[in-house]
């Protein structure tokens, strides 16, 4: 939904213990997203084949139909009859800004869901925002079954506490927050970022329109593409995860990664809606050219799909 205005101007700092608000929005569509299904159909527009794995309702039908015709392996999808699939209902200001309210649905049954089973088929998890106990699980048999992760934990920070949260990190090849979620990881684990750097391989903290940093063996800054315009800001980050791990799933280097994803990330910014861009082969290696050097689109262009 999207409000006219700025949540700023409707918000009384000395009234914050009595808070209630209502914003009469101008526009409502409904579109399907969530986490995993953003960061899949992305993959699966870049020709590299994401197997979906989460726990979806009886209402997933039609959704499911729309991955997979994108390429999206959706056969370790858990289908749970009595319930629906989970929702993300937000609204967003003029300012970008976003209120979002999340139903969980089927979503609680992912704990059930067993990795071993899928051993073979997997070359990287992405253990992304779930239910809290199932992040958990999943983590613990990425590491037992010896399959390499990135935690990327996002919204759930704010629920989760330390212990769960240092229990997500440890022994990730990747750890993806953006800046406010690396500020709050360090806060709520206590962990410096040294000790950080100790636990994970691979960190990587996008600063939106700041572009993204990356830090492990050495320390990579990488800028934006330009945009043509901001839009809606939903998914955005799930868009640069898909074009980053595309790209090192391609064998590019951390950087030219950084540069795909990055990419992606504009062109969801530049849509309504995480998963209403389309795909333009000639079109991107321009744009990437025109913001990292034709040598950098040269590269990427290897991985991208025709």
């Amino acid at each position: 939904m999207h409000f006219p205005g700025r949540f700023a101007d409707q918000i009384v700092l000395e009234q914050l213990d009595r808070l209630s608000l209502s914003f009469l929005v101008d526009d409502m569509v409904i579109r399907p997203g969530g986490v995993a299904g953003n960061i899949a159909f992305a993959l699966g527009v870049l020709g590299r084949s994401p197997l979906l794995v989460g726990a979806v309702g009886a209402d997933f039908g039609e959704y499911r139909a729309r991955l997979e015709a994108n390429g999206v392996d959706c056969s370790a999808v858990l289908v749970c009859p009595d319930v629906n699939t989970g929702r993300f209902v937000c609204t967003t200001d003029d300012d970008m800004r976003q209120i979002a309210s999340f139903y969980t649905g089927a979503m609680a049954r992912s704990r059930e869901i067993s990795l071993a089973p899928l051993v073979d088929r997997i070359e990287l998890v992405l253990v992304g925002a779930n239910d809290p106990d199932a992040m958990l699980r999943h983590t613990d048999e990425a590491r037992e079954l010896g399959i390499p992760f990135a935690a990327d934990p996002s919204q759930q920070l704010a629920r989760m506490e330390g212990p769960e949260i240092r229990r997500l990190v440890s022994g990730a090849r990747y750890l993806l927050t953006n800046d406010y979620e690396w500020e709050l990881l360090l806060k709520k684990t206590g962990w410096t970022e040294a000790q950080v750097a100790d636990e994970v391989e691979i960190r990587i903290t996008t600063h939106g329109e700041n572009g993204v940093e990356i830090h492990g063996e050495q320390t990579l800054k990488v800028g934006v593409v330009p945009e043509t315009g901001k839009v809606d800001p939903t998914g955005v980050g799930d868009a640069f995860r898909a074009g980053f791990l595309a790209a090192v799933s391609g064998g590019l280097s951390l950087e030219r990664a950084a540069q795909l994803g990055s990419l992606i990330a504009v062109q969801v910014l530049e849509t309504d809606g995480p998963q209403e861009w389309s795909w333009d082969r000639a079109t991107a290696i321009t744009r990437l050219s025109d913001a990292y050097g034709p040598d950098a689109a040269s590269e990427i262009e290897r991985v991208l799909p025709g």
